[in-house]
């Protein structure tokens, strides 16, 4: 058994080992998940676990403290870590990182999203947030989607945001802070969010037809990322209907009102995976990142077969 570190996961991960790890997980069987949640305010304790056929089985554990931040000296919030299970033994083989793996599957994940609905021709990606998954978004989605020639960057707090710019812009990218959030979303073509409103930031007056929205945050059902015009309007798909559907407040909020009905998502990547759609130029199309466990699952598969 070992202990997979950050810079070793970053050492060896790859956004297309990630993406095309995700896309093989999910041509074969669909996963058992469950997750558990212990929550004593302001700390959470947080469990997913997952068996999937032919992978083995996964679980997180996570311990999630806001305080940490206002420490004397400050120190992280969340401190998780991944169990992989042996697919034949049913024997601990690994444990990893929790933040990193999560990063690298959390950004995989819409970027896979993206790369099924998006349109071909996307030239400008706005980000919302500031935090390690917001930046893991940019890369990911400029490696899904090459034509992408223009990055805008949105947060609250706008100086969080310079040195991803300062990075983008060494690279040779077009990267813009912007403080005008309705006319950068006005303007883009593909628009990620990983934020963590209760306040929805994403209005369906605001986005032009053939956009593709990728919402991250919203993991809570009191949590909202995109307007209920939004939600109405757009062709909308989830990553996993287990996870997505009851738990996040940009899906279970409207259908919980009778605005959107569980017939009403056209999809979840084994969908995509085994029939990718084809999309008209006007549609514009919702993709709900709400995780699982299987996707920390076969990101570490990933690692084991890139040594």
């Amino acid at each position: 058994m070992q202990f997979v570190s950050a810079t070793e996961l970053r050492e060896a991960m790859s956004w297309e080992r990630a993406i095309d790890a995700l896309a093989r997980g999910h041509a074969g069987n669909p996963p058992k998940v469950q997750d558990i949640l212990i929550s004593t305010p302001p700390y959470t304790l947080f469990g997913r676990g997952v068996v999937l056929p032919g992978w083995g089985a996964g679980m997180k554990i996570a311990s999630i403290h806001p305080p940490n931040t206002t420490r004397p000296v400050p120190t992280p919030v969340e401190h998780a870590v991944f169990a992989v299970i042996d697919e034949e033994s049913k024997q601990f083989r690994a444990f990893f990182d929790g933040p990193e793996l999560t990063r690298w599957k959390t950004a995989a994940d819409s970027a896979l999203g993206s790369r099924l609905l998006s349109r071909a021709d996307s030239e400008t990606l706005l980000v919302l947030g500031a935090g390690p998954i917001s930046e893991a978004l940019v890369d990911a989605h400029l490696h899904a989607r090459p034509s992408l020639k223009r990055v805008l960057l949105w947060n609250r707090t706008a100086s969080r945001l310079k040195p991803v710019q300062d990075r983008l812009l060494s690279a040779g990218h077009r990267a813009e802070i912007v403080s005008d959030l309705r006319e950068a979303i006005s303007q883009a073509d593909i628009i990620s969010a990983a934020t963590g409103t209760r306040t929805p930031l994403i209005t369906g007056e605001d986005v032009r037809p053939g956009t593709h929205v990728d919402l991250v945050g919203g993991y809570a059902p009191d949590m909202r990322e995109a307007d209920d015009d939004l939600m109405t309007r757009a062709k909308v798909f989830v990553d996993c209907r287990l996870t997505a559907v009851d738990h996040t407040g940009d899906i279970c909020n409207p259908v919980s009102r009778g605005l959107l009905s569980p017939a009403d998502i056209l999809g979840d990547l084994f969908d995509l995976v085994a029939a990718p759609i084809e999309r008209e130029g006007d549609d514009i199309t919702l993709y709900k990142n709400a995780g699982g466990a299987h996707f920390d699952l076969m990101v570490a598969h990933a690692f084991f077969t890139s040594r």
